[in-house]
C-alpha cells in the first residue's frame, strides 16, 4: 500500500470517526442529558479535535493541490481553520476550565481573525475567464446579496449596538466587526457561487455551507453577549459544531480530489439565477416583519407596493432573460437547438449515472451532398433543405430528446431514456428513411439523404464529448460505405485505436508475409514472387491488406509496415537457398506505398534492410502504384534513380487504373508494366476486351519493359495473353498468394519440373 492511501484511509477513518462523535452529541444534546454545566464543558471539549482534524486535512489539501491557485487559497483557508483550532482550544479553557466571562475572550480574537484569512481564500477559488460586461453583472449580483444581508446584520447586530447603554469600547467593536466580518464572508462566497468557480465542486459547496453556518451562530452570538450573555451549550453551539464537521468534509473531499466540476454544472447555474433573488425576498421579508409591527400606515401599504413593484420588475425580467436563453440555444434557421446548448445537454448526460434498463446515445447526422445544392440552386434552396431536415428530425425524435444543428450540415441528437441500446439503432434507421423525403423548393423538388453515426452510452464511454466523437467516427464510416444509410460505432471504426492496434502489431510481429508467384507465360516457369501482407489478428483471424491498409496510409503506419514487409520478405527468399536448389535466382517483388515513396530517407532504409538480409539488389523489384506517377516531384524521381542504380527495378502496379500520362512512363525509371486484372477479365470471349488488353500489352512493349498481367484464373487467359506478347502472368489459375513454407515448395516443384532457367 502507497503512502498515499494510508494517509487516504487514515484521514477517512478520522473523518467517520468524527461523524460519529458529532451524531453522540447530537443524541446525547437532543436527550436533554445533563446540567448547565456539563453541557458547556461536553460541548466545548468537542470542538478542538474536530478543529485539529480540520485543521491537518487542510494542510493535506495544499499539499496535494492540483495547480498553483488552488494551493494558494487552501493556504489560506488551512491558516483560517489554524486560526479556528487555537480560538476553540483557548475557548474550551476559559470558558469550561476557568470560568472566565470576559467578552471579547481571548478565544474571540482568534474566532474574529478567521475572517481575513477565509475571504481572501474564497476570493482565491479559481473562476472561468469573464468578459467586462459579465464582471459588472457579478459585482451587482454580489451587492444585491451583500445589501440584504446587511439589512438582516443592522437589525439584529449592529443596530442594536448603537443604542446599547453601558458596554465598554472593546465590547462595542467587537460586537460591530464580527457582523462586518461575517458581512464579508457572504459578500465573498456570493462571489464564489455566482461566478461559478470552476473549483466549486463539493469541497467549496461544503466549505461554503460551513461558513453560513458560522455565520448564522455568529449572528445570535453577536446579539446575546450584548443582551444577556452567551452561555456555552446552546442552540448556536449546534450550528458552529455542524460547520467544523462541514469544514472537515470540505478538507477532506480536496484531499481526495473529489471536485464534481462539470457534474455541478447544473446545480451552480441554479444559482447563480436565484440566489440575488433570493435575498430580495429574504431583505423584503424582514421589511414586512418590521412593517406588521408598526402598524399598516404609514410604511405597511408602500412596503407591499414595494414588494409588488419589485416582484413585477424581477418577474419580467426572468420572463426577458428566458426569452434572451431560447434565442442564445436556438438555431435561427431551422428551430433546433444550437451548439451550445447541444454541449450544456452533453455535458447534463455526462454527469448522470449509468443505470440499468436506461440507455442513452449520440447520433450524428450529416447531409450528403448537400454543397451541390447549394452550387446548383443558390443558398436559398440550402436553407430550405435544412429547414426540411430539421423537420424530419422533428417527427422522429420524442418529447424528451433533443436535436440540434452543429453548423452548416451537421446535426446531433441526443437520445435519452432508450429500453435498449438496439433503440437508438431502430431510432437512427427510421432517420435516414425520413430524411429521404423531398424538399420543395419553388418548382423543384431537391432529394438529399444523409449519413449518421450512432454511438450507444455505456460502461466504456460514458464522457458526452467522447459519445460526439464516437458518432462522429461512424458517421464517417457511413459515409465510407455508401452514404444514406447509418452505422453504430464499434471500437474498431475508430482511427486511433485501430492505428495503436496495427502499430502494436507490427512491433509484435502479427504481420506475416505470403508469397504468390509469378510465370513465364511461354513456358511455366516460376520467374518470381510478390509479397503480400496478411494481419494474422488474434481476435479477428487473418486479415487481407483490403482490412487495414487504408488505414495505415491514412495513420503513416505503412511506412513501417512497408519496412517490416519488405525486411521478412527478404529474410525469407533468402533462408529457401539453403532447402530449395536454384532458387537464388527467383526475383522478389514487393509494394510501394505512395507514403514510403514520400520519405527522403527510402533509398537508405532499402539499402540497410538489402545489407541486413543479405539479399541481392538486383533480385529486387519494387512495385509502385499509379498515384506515385501523377506528377511526379525532382526529388521523387531522384530516389527511384538511386534505387534503380542499385541495381533495384522498378514496376508500375496495376498499370490502367489510373490517369497517369503516358510521358511519366517515359520520365519515370521503371522497368516492368504490371497490368490490371480488369483488363485481363473477359478477353477469352469478348473481342472488344482482348483489343483493349492487347494495347495495353503493346504499349508496356513499346516502352521496351517486361508485361506482366495479373489476375489470370483461366488457361484461355493465359494462352491469350502469350498470343499478345505478355510476357509473364500471376493469378489464381498458377497460384495463389501461399506462406513461406509452401511458397519454398512450390517453387522446389516447379523446378523439378521446368528447371531453374540457367
Amino acid at each position: 500500500m502507497s503512502r498515499r492511501d494510508l494517509g487516504d484511509r487514515v484521514a477517512g477513518g478520522a473523518v467517520a470517526a468524527g461523524g460519529a462523535l458529532l451524531a453522540a452529541y447530537l443524541i446525547w444534546y437532543v436527550g436533554g442529558w445533563g446540567g448547565e454545566t456539563l453541557r458547556a464543558y461536553v460541548t466545548d471539549g468537542i470542538y478542538p479535535p474536530l478543529a485539529l482534524l480540520f485543521t491537518v486535512l487542510a494542510v493535506r489539501a495544499v499539499r496535494t493541490g492540483a495547480d498553483a491557485r488552488t494551493r494558494a487559497a487552501w493556504s489560506f483557508i488551512a491558516l483560517a481553520f489554524a486560526c479556528q483550532l487555537v480560538a476553540h482550544t483557548s475557548w474550551f479553557v476559559e470558558d469550561a476550565i476557568l470560568h472566565s466571562t470576559t467578552y471579547p475572550s481571548f478565544a474571540d480574537y482568534w474566532f474574529l481573525a478567521f475572517v481575513p484569512f477565509m475571504f481572501v481564500a474564497l476570493l482565491l477559488l479559481a473562476g472561468v475567464r469573464r468578459t467586462r460586461r459579465d464582471k459588472i453583472k457579478l459585482a451587482l449580483d454580489a451587492l444585491i446579496v451583500g445589501a440584504s444581508t446587511f439589512m438582516v446584520l443592522w437589525y439584529l447586530v449592529l443596530g442594536p449596538i448603537l443604542v446599547t447603554d453601558g458596554a465598554g469600547l472593546s465590547e462595542i467593536v467587537y460586537s460591530a466587526a464580527l457582523p462586518v466580518g461575517d458581512l464579508l464572508l457572504v459578500l465573498a462566497l456570493a462571489t464564489v457561487l455566482l461566478r461559478r468557480a470552476t473549483a466549486a465542486g463539493t469541497p467549496v459547496r461544503l466549505l461554503a455551507a460551513g461558513v453560513v453556518t458560522y455565520v448564522i451562530a455568529d449572528v445570535y452570538y453577536g446579539y446575546i453577549q450584548l443582551h444577556e450573555g452567551f452561555v456555552g451549550g446552546t442552540w448556536p453551539d449546534l450550528f458552529w459544531l455542524l460547520g467544523c464537521y462541514l469544514f472537515t468534509l470540505a478538507a477532506y473531499r480536496q484531499c481526495r480530489r473529489a471536485g464534481d466540476g462539470d457534474a455541478a454544472a447544473r446545480h451552480r447555474r441554479a444559482v447563480s439565477t436565484w440566489l440575488p433573488y433570493g435575498a430580495i425576498a429574504l431583505a423584503y421579508g424582514l421589511l414586512g416583519t418590521l412593517a406588521r409591527e408598526q402598524g399598516m400606515y404609514p410604511f405597511g401599504g408602500m412596503i407591499i407596493g414595494a414588494v409588488l413593484l419589485t416582484g413585477l420588475v424581477v418577474a419580467r425580467q426572468m420572463y426577458a432573460l428566458r426569452e434572451n436563453r431560447d434565442l442564445a440555444v436556438t438555431d435561427p434557421l431551422t428551430g433546433l437547438a444550437n451548439r451550445t446548448l447541444v454541449g450544456e445537454r452533453l455535458i447534463q448526460l455526462s454527469a448522470q449515472p449509468l443505470r440499468a434498463g436506461r440507455h442513452a446515445a449520440v447520433l450524428i447526422v450529416d447531409l450528403d451532398h448537400f454543397k451541390r445544392v447549394n452550387d446548383t440552386y443558390g443558398h436559398d434552396a440550402g436553407d430550405a433543405v435544412l429547414s426540411g431536415a430539421a423537420a424530419a428530425l422533428r417527427s422522429v425524435i420524442r418529447a424528451g430528446d433533443t436535436a440540434g444543428r452543429l453548423g452548416g450540415d451537421e446535426f446531433a441528437v441526443i437520445l435519452q431514456n432508450l429500453p435498449d441500446a438496439d433503440t437508438a439503432a431502430r431510432i437512427a434507421e427510421r432517420l435516414v428513411e425520413a430524411l429521404r423525403t423531398p424538399v420543395i423548393f419553388g418548382d423543384r423538388l431537391l432529394a438529399v439523404e444523409a449519413s449518421i453515426g450512432v454511438a450507444v452510452r455505456d460502461e466504456r464511454t460514458v464522457d458526452g464529448e467522447e459519445l460526439m466523437r464516437h458518432a462522429d467516427t461512424a458517421m464517417y464510416s457511413a459515409k465510407r460505405a455508401g452514404r444514406g444509410r447509418y452505422a453504430v460505432y464499434q471500437p474498431e471504426l475508430d482511427s486511433r485505436a485501430r492505428d495503436a492496434e496495427l502499430r502494436h502489431a507490427i512491433d509484435n510481429g502479427e504481420l506475416v508475409v505470403f508469397f504468390q508467384p509469378a510465370v513465364e507465360l511461354g513456358g511455366g516457369r516460376i520467374e518470381a514472387v510478390e509479397a503480400l501482407v496478411r494481419w494474422n489478428h488474434p481476435e479477428r483471424g487473418l486479415l487481407m491488406p483490403g482490412d487495414f491498409i487504408a488505414l495505415a496510409e491514412e495513420t503513416g503506419a505503412v511506412v513501417p509496415l512497408g519496412e517490416r514487409v519488405l525486411r521478412d520478405a527478404c529474410r525469407e527468399v533468402v533462408r529457401w537457398q539453403s532447402t530449395v536448389p536454384g532458387s537464388e535466382h527467383v526475383r522478389l517483388s514487393v509494394n510501394l506505398s505512395p507514403n514510403q515513396v514520400l520519405q527522403p530517407e527510402l533509398v537508405d532504409t532499402v539499402s540497410n534492410i538489402l545489407d541486413e538480409t543479405g539479399f541481392p539488389a538486383h533480385r529486387l523489384i519494387l512495385e509502385l502504384t499509379e498515384g506515385v506517377m501523377l506528377e511526379p516531384d525532382a526529388a521523387v524521381v531522384a530516389r527511384l534513380e538511386k534505387l534503380r542504380a542499385m541495381g533495384i527495378s522498378i514496376a508500375v502496379d496495376d498499370f490502367g487504373t489510373g490517369y497517369s500520362a503516358l510521358t511519366y512512363l517515359r520520365r519515370l525509371p521503371v522497368d516492368i508494366l504490371k497490368i490490371d486484372r480488369s483488363f485481363v477479365t473477359g478477353i477469352a470471349d469478348d473481342p472488344e476486351a482482348r483489343t483493349v488488353a492487347e494495347a495495353v500489352v503493346r504499349l508496356g512493349m513499346a516502352f521496351r519493359m517486361n508485361v506482366v498481367a495479373e489476375g489470370i484464373e483461366t488457361a484461355d487467359q493465359a494462352r491469350g495473353l502469350a498470343a499478345m506478347g505478355c510476357g509473364f502472368g500471376q493469378g489464381f489459375h498458377f497460384y495463389r498468394p501461399m506462406d513461406g513454407e509452401a511458397a519454398a515448395e512450390a517453387l522446389r516443384t516447379a523446378y523439378d519440373f521446368y528447371g531453374t532457367g540457367d
